[in-house]
Formats: structure tokens, C-alpha cells, sequence
């Protein structure tokens, strides 16, 4: 699955599902300008990646940072091909003690990151016809669970922007996938990375090896929705 130095922007790419990405599509022959939040681990990722990762540190819902995280990828490349919004956080707690600030931050990053991204990258895909837009959401994106008001509402945001979305560039000749996984064994989670009740969980290359079938499919191939599970997670 060789990229022919395709040039991709993935947010939230300073670990997890992010920089697991990130460098298996720089070894896959992609030109990836990751970013996120935290400057010392984007750095780590880009001494990685063999010249092919160009780290742009910011905030997904800073309309500046995401600016200048698209123009990097034009200065540096030339162009730009495929934008996977990855950046996310969760809160899990029942409606009553969830603080307005914990909402207004989820909301930020999970959905209003996804749109400031996306927004920033469509001027240049619709000039050139042609590209490929992803979200990593969530199976909750379908579902919800006691607990989960915050997060599936969140997701739930992601899925009609991405619906809506679809519907307004596919007939410009641009792809959206929406990536719907389940538990994930990351540093996402409340307990951390590699406890011993994630075992059986997805692991974060799993998610990277679905990314990158996803986005190189022929042409003419779009995959509209991905839906991935562990095995030992009921669906």
C-alpha cells in the first residue's frame, strides 16, 4: 500500500491512534504534517519518521494554528491530498457533574477541532478536484450509554457534520470516511495505556493499518463508513 508521497494532515498525532498513523503512513511513502497540542511529543514523532513527518504544533480549534498547519503542507509539498481529524478527549461522568468547562472543552476539540480543520483544508482540495477527508469518531457516534451524555453528544455532532459534509463535496470530487471504532487499548482511557483489562482491545495499530487501507483505495473507491471492533467487545 504504497502512498507515492501523498501529502496527509493528521491532528491529535502526538500519540495514540494518532502517531501510530503518522508513522506507519510515512513508512507507507506519505509526506505527514502532524499535529496537536503537546510540542516535546510531536517533536519525538517527527525525529521518527525518517524526514517524511513535519511536526506543526497547535490547537485543532484555533482557526490560526489550523491555518498555518494547512499552508505548512503547501509550503513544504505542494499540495495536499488527504486531512484525517483524529484529535479527541472524552469525559465520562452522569449529566449532573459534568462541569460547563469540561463541556465547552470536549465540545472544542472533538467537534468544533473537526470543523476548523476541515475548513481550513477545503479551499485547497476543492481547486484541486480531488481529496480525501477523515474522521475518527467512534462506534458511540451510533450508540449511546449511561455515563456517555458528553461524549456521544459529541460524536453524534461529528456524524451529521461529516453526513452534511459528504453530501456537499462529493460531487467535487472529494472523499469523507467516517472511521467508527470500539475500545481502543491508548492513553485515552481512565486506567492508561497497556493495562491488563485492555488486553483484548484494539491496538492503536490496528486503527493506523485501517487508516491506511482506508485511504488507499483506488480512485474511483470511496469507503463511506468504517466500523471496527475487538473481538471481545459485544456489538
Amino acid at each position: 500500500m504504497n502512498l507515492n508521497n501523498k501529502v496527509v494532515i493528521i491532528s491529535g498525532a502526538s500519540r495514540g491512534i494518532g502517531r501510530a498513523t503518522a508513522l506507519l503512513l510515512a513508512q507507507n511513502g506519505a509526506k505527514v504534517v502532524a499535529t496537536a497540542r503537546n510540542a516535546e511529543e510531536l517533536k519525538t514523532l517527527e525525529t521518527e519518521g525518517n524526514g517524511n513527518i513535519v511536526a506543526v504544533a497547535g490547537d485543532v480549534a484555533n482557526e490560526a494554528d489550523m491555518a498555518a498547519v494547512v499552508q505548512t503542507a503547501l509550503d513544504r509539498f505542494g499540495r495536499l491530498d488527504i486531512v484525517i481529524n483524529n484529535a479527541g478527549v472524552g469525559v465520562f461522568k452522569n449529566v449532573d457533574e459534568i462541569s460547563l468547562a469540561e463541556w465547552n472543552a470536549t465540545m472544542a476539540t472533538n467537534v468544533t477541532g473537526t470543523f476548523v480543520l476541515t475548513k481550513a483544508a477545503l479551499p485547497t482540495l476543492k481547486a484541486q478536484g480531488s481529496g480525501h477527508i477523515v474522521v475518527v469518531a467512534s462506534d458511540v457516534a451510533k450508540r449511546t450509554f449511561a455515563g456517555g451524555s458528553l461524549y456521544t453528544a459529541s460524536k453524534y455532532a461529528q456524524e451529521a457534520f461529516m453526513g452534511a459534509l459528504r453530501k456537499e463535496v462529493r460531487p467535487l470530487g472529494i472523499k469523507v470516511t467516517g472511521v467508527y471504532s470500539g475500545l481502543v487499548d491508548s492513553h485515552f482511557h481512565a486506567k492508561g495505556h497497556g493495562h491488563e483489562s485492555s488486553k483484548g482491545y484494539l491496538k492503536s495499530e490496528d486503527m493506523a493499518e485501517s487508516m491506511l487501507f482506508i485511504i488507499s483505495r483506488p480512485a474511483h473507491v470511496v469507503i463511506d463508513e468504517f466500523m471496527v471492533h475487538p473481538l471481545e467487545q459485544e456489538y
